[in-house]
C-alpha cells in the first residue's frame, strides 16, 4: 500500500471519530475504539540489536558492536530479521488480543545520535562517532525493518532528534548548544540520510532543548528542517515523559495543557508519557484547535494502515518458529565475530590449544551474562560466557582455571571480607600461576553505562566520569600482569576505556564490546584461530578524559577523530587481523561530475593484499581531506568503506563507491556545498594518521583529485 492510500483511509477513519477519541489515540497506550473496530495498540517497542523487552528473540551484538564490523549488508539482515521475528511475536500476540506495551510493530530503533563523547553512558546504543559511518549503518538496517513488501514488515524510528548525547543526569532540563555547521555536519546527517534514503516511517525527539527550543517542540528542527526541508511524511514521537519536561523542567511552559499544545503545534503527533491525556482540557479552554489533533491522529493511522494492521497482509503467515532459529542464530554469530576488535597482538594469538595445559580466565566480566547484553535487549533461550565458551572450545584437552577476581565496580564479592583487602586477588594471582596463558576479562555492563534510570551508576546516572576500569579491576588487571604469564586481555564495554596498562605489558588486547548472547562463542572462536578477527574501532579510544573538551560542550572542536588535536590510545578506525592486509599503490578513480544535485558521484578502486599466513576480512576505508576551504574538517574523514575477504598470500580488487558528499564542506552557516578544487583521498585499512601508522605498520595510500 502506498501512502497517498495509506493517507485517504485514514482520512476517512479518523473522520468518524470524535475528538476525545482522536486525542486518546496520540498517546502511545491508544485505547480502543470498539464501535469502529479499532483495537487498543501500544506504540512503544524496541528493536536496538534485536527484539527488545519482549520476550525470547534473537539476540545480536550491541550496536557499537555492530558498527564495528563496518558492513553494511550485515546491517540489513539484522534489519530485515528484526522484521521477521516482530511480525511471528505480533501475530500469536494479536490471536490472542495481546495488545501491551512491547507487542506491537513501531520500533524505536536505531539510535543515530553521536557518540561525541565517551563519557556518555548511552553511547554504546549509537554506530559511533562518526556521521558518515552512522548514516551508512542506519539506512539498510532501517530498510530491511520496514521491507519492500505491499505493506511495511514494521515501522523504524529514528531517535532522538537531534544533537543529544549527555550528560544524562540533566538531560531534563540542558540546552545543547549547536552551531549550525556542526549541526549540518555533525549532528544531523544520520536523522537526514534515515529520512531521504531509507525512508524512515518515525521519528523521536530528545529531552533536551537545543539551541533554546525543547527538541520534542523544536521549530527549526521538526518544522523547518524534518518537514519542510527533508520532505518527512511519517510520524513524530517524543521521548518518554519529556513533554512534561517543558513546564516542569525547561520551564518553557507553565502548565501540562501548555505543554501539550506547543508539541502538536510543532508536530509532536505521538507522545510517549502521560501529557496528552490532558489535550482534552486545552481544547475544552479554546487553547488548542482540533485540527491539529486531526492531524497528528492522521499521521499514526496512516502508519497503521501501512503496516495492514487492518488488512490481510503478507506478513501474517509468517510462524513463531522464525523467533530466535538457526538461521537468525547463524547471522548473530557472524555479526559478533566481525565485530571484535583486535588492538594489539605480540604473536601469541591465536592460541594453539595443543601446546597449552592450563588455561587461567580471571575478571568479573568472563562468566558474566550482564556483559553480553548491553541494554535495550531481549531474552535469550541460551547464553554462552567467554568463560563458557573457552571451556566449550579445549573441552577435555586443556584445564580451565576460573577465578572471578574480582567484582564489577565493588571493592568486594563477599560483603563479609575486609574491606581493605580485595577478597577474590589471591585467588586470581593463583590461578595466574598455575596456567600456560592467561585471559582477563574486565570491562563494564549495562548497570555502570546506560539510561539515566536505567543505570545503577550511582556517581553519574549511566554516564562514566572518567575513561578508567573500576578501580577494583585495575587492581586485578595489575595482579594478573604482574605474575609475568603470557596475558590476553578482554575488554567488554560499549565505550572507550584506558587500556594503557594493557597495551603497554599485556601480550594481546580484545576489543568484545556486548557481542551478544552466545558471544563468548564467538569470542573463543576468534581466540583460538577459528575466524580472523576483523572489526574496526568507530570511536576513538582517548588515552585520559582530560585530552577532550568539558562533557557538557556540544562544539565538535578537539573531538572524534576528525578534529582531535592530541594522539589516541586507539584511532577511529584501528584494527587488527592475523593476516598483514594493506592497500597496494595502485588507485584507479571514476568521477562523474554530471550529477544532477551539484555533486560527485565517485568510485575507487584499490588492490588489497594480504602478506599474511591466515585468511581474513578486512575494512577497505577511504577518507578525504579538502586541501583550500578554511571550512574543512581538521584531518581527513572517512568517505567510504567495503568489508571484504582476503585470503592469505593473495590480493583481491575492491571498488569503494564514495560518499555522494564527499567533495563538500560545510560553512559557519550550515550551508553544505563544494568549496574547494584540491582535495586528497587516502585508501588503507585504518585512518591516515600517524598513530594508526605505528600500531599497524602500514600506511594509507593517497591520491591528489583536483575538481
Amino acid at each position: 500500500m502506498n501512502r497517498e492510500e495509506a493517507r485517504k483511509r485514514a482520512k476517512e477513519l479518523v473522520a468518524k471519530m470524535t475528538v476525545d477519541e482522536k486525542a486518546s489515540q496520540l498517546r502511545y497506550d491508544a485505547p480502543a475504539i470498539d464501535r469502529l473496530g479499532i483495537p487498543a495498540y501500544n506504540w512503544w517497542n524496541e528493536a536496538l540489536h534485536g527484539v527488545a523487552r519482549a520476550g525470547t528473540a534473537t539476540m545480536f551484538p550491541q550496536a557499537i558492536g555492530l558498527a564495528a564490523a563496518f558492513d553494511e549488508d550485515l546491517m540489513g539482515a539484522i534489519g530485515e530479521i528484526v522484521a521477521i521475528e516482530a511480525r511471528a511475536k505480533y501475530n500469536e500476540q494479536s490471536k490472542r488480543e495481546d495488545r501491551d506495551i512491547y507487542k506491537g510493530l513501531t520500533f524505536w530503533a536505531p539510535n543515530v545520535n553521536i557518540f561525541r563523547d565517551p563519557r556518555w553512558g548511552r553511547g554504546h546504543e549509537t554506530y559511533g562517532e562518526d556521521p558518515y559511518l552512522t548514516s551508512r549503518l542506519a539506512v539498510p538496517f532501517v530498510k530491511g525493518m520496514q521491507g519492500d513488501g505491499e505493506y511495511m514488515k514494521v515501522a523504524a524510528c529514528a531517535k532522538h532528534f537531534a544533537v543529544h548525547s549527555g550528560p544524562e543526569g540533566e538531560r531534563h532540563f540542558f540546552d545543547a548548544k549547536a552551531s549550525k555547521k556542526d549541526l549540518e555536519e555533525t549532528y544531523l546527517p544520520a536523522f537526514e540520510a534515515c529520512v531521504k534514503e531509507a525512508g524512515v516511517e518515525a521519528v523521536m525527539g530528545a529531552y533536551n532543548r537545543t539551541n533554546g527550543e525543547p527538541c520534542c517542540a523544536n521549530k527549526p528542527l521538526m518544522v523547518d528542517t524534518l518537514r519542510d526541508k527533508w520532505g518527512f511524511e511519517g510520524h513524530f514521537v517524543s521521548d518518554c515523559w519529556a513533554i512534561k519536561d517543558f513546564h516542569e523542567n525547561h520551564k518553557v511552559t507553565s502548565s501540562p495543557e501548555e505543554s501539550a499544545k506547543l508539541a502538536l503545534e510543532m508536530g509532536c503527533d505521538l507522545n510517549c508519557g502521560c501529557t496528552y491525556q490532558t489535550i482534552m482540557n486545552a481544547y475544552r479552554a479554546g487553547i488548542l484547535d482540533e485540527k491539529l489533533i486531526t492531524t497528528s491522529c492522521e499521521r499514526l493511522f496512516t502508519t497503521r494502515f501501512l503496516l495492514g494492521m487492518f488488512d490481510k497482509t503478507e506478513y501474517d503467515e509468517i510462524p513463531f518458529e522464525k523467533v530466535e532459529c538457526k538461521e537468525h542464530l547463524a547471522v548473530a554469530s557472524r555479526a559478533a565475530r566481525e565485530s571484535v576488535v583486535l588492538l594489539k597482538n605480540d604473536g601469541l594469538l591465536p592460541l594453539d590449544k595443543s601446546k597449552i595445559r592450563t588455561i587461567g580466565v580471571v575478571g568479573p566480566n568472563a562468566n558474566s551474562r550482564l556483559s553480553l547484553i548491553g541494554n535495550y535487549h531481549g531474552t535469550a533461550s541460551r547464553y554462552i560466557t567467554v568463560l563458557e565458551g573457552i571451556q566449550d572450545k579445549v573441552g577435555d584437552d586443556v584445564r580451565v582455571l576460573y577465578s572471578e577476581g574480582s567484582d564489577i565496580f565493588k571493592n568486594n564479592i563477599s560483603n563479609l571480607a575486609d574491606p581493605n583487602l580485595p577478597d577474590r586477588l589471591s585467588e586470581a594471582q593463583a590461578v595466574a600461576d598455575h596456567s600456560d596463558v592467561v585471559v582477563v576479562v574486565v570491562g563494564l555492563d549495562e548497570n555502570l553505562e546506560g539510561e539515566e534510570g536505567d543505570a545503577g551508576n550511582q556517581f553519574a546516572s549511566g554516564d562514566k566520569i572518567n575513561l578508567n576500569l573500576p578501580l577494583c579491576q585495575r587492581q586485578l588487571l595489575y595482579s594478573v600482569l604482574e605474575c609475568g604469564k603470557p596475558t590476553i586481555v578482554i575488554d567488554m564495554a560499549g565505550s572507550a576505556i584506558d587500556l594503557s596498562k594493557a597495551q603497554e605489558e599485556a601480550n594481546a588486547v580484545l576489543q568484545a564490546w556486548y557481542p551478544g548472547a552466545r558471544g563468548g562463542k564467538d569470542v573463543a572462536d576468534i581466540l583460538f584461530g577459528d575466524v580472523s578477527p576483523s572489526g574496526k574501532l568507530p570511536v576513538t579510544f582517548y588515552a585520559s578524559a582530560d585530552d577532550i573538551p568539558d562533557f557538557k560542550d556540544y562544539s565538535m572542536k578537539n573531538r572524534t577523530y576528525r578534529y582531535f588535536t592530541g594522539t589516541p590510545l586507539y584511532p577511529f578506525g584501528y584494527g587488527l587481523t592475523y593476516g598483514d592486509c594493506y592497500v597496494k599503490p595502485d588507485l584507479h578513480l571514476h568521477m562523474d561530475n554530471g550529477s544532477k544535485d551539484g555533486l560527485v558521484d565517485a568510485e575507487l578502486t584499490v588492490k588489497v593484499a594480504n602478506d599474511g599466513k591466515v585468511d581474513t576480512d578486512e575494512v577497505v576505508q577511504v577518507y578525504i581531506k579538502d586541501l583550500d576551504s578554511k571550512f574543512a574538517t581538521t584531518h581527513p574523514s572517512l568517505c567510504g568503506f567495503k568489508r571484504v575477504h582476503v585470503p592469505a598470500g593473495s590480493e583481491v580488487e575492491v571498488t569503494v563507491k564514495l560518499d555522494k558528499k564527499a567533495f563538500t564542506s560545510v560553512n559557519e552557516e550550515g550551508e553544505r556545498k563544494i568549496f574547494a578544487k584540491n582535495f586528497k583521498l587516502y585508501a588503507g585499512c585504518q585512518q591516515p594518521d600517524t598513530r594508526s601508522k605505528e600500531l599497524t605498520g602500514h600506511e594509507c595510500v593517497e591520491i591528489g583529485v583536483t575538481l
